[in-house]
């Protein structure tokens, strides 16, 4: 996506991808806090991750293989979303890194 190309480009800390779901969720539908990217690609494989998740989290996996430090996939429905996941230690979605 533009902003997976854009947070690449400036070698950003985080992105934020807003959507309308809470995050990765597993197999029975709890949304999971924190993945690596190798964990991306099996949940993918398995089918747990389907459907519009997969381009939100192929967008995260290419920018932490290629210098953003973590992408975050959240619902930007909540409100504050953007500052529960800056500004607290549990975050407000779903926390990709490389690995």
């Amino acid at each position: 996506t533009a902003a997976g190309a854009v947070a690449e480009a400036l070698l950003a800390d985080r992105l934020l991808l807003l959507t309308d779901v809470s995050g990765v969720k597993d197999a029975s539908g709890a949304v999971v806090t924190e993945l690596l990217a190798h964990q991306v690609r099996e949940m993918t494989a398995d089918g747990t991750i389907a459907g519009g998740m997969i381009p939100k989290t192929e967008t995260a996996v290419h920018a932490v293989e290629n210098g953003v430090r973590a992408v975050v996939i959240l619902d930007g429905r909540v409100p504050n979303a953007c500052l529960l996941e800056l500004f607290t230690a549990h975050g407000a979605g779903s926390l990709i890194r490389s690995g």
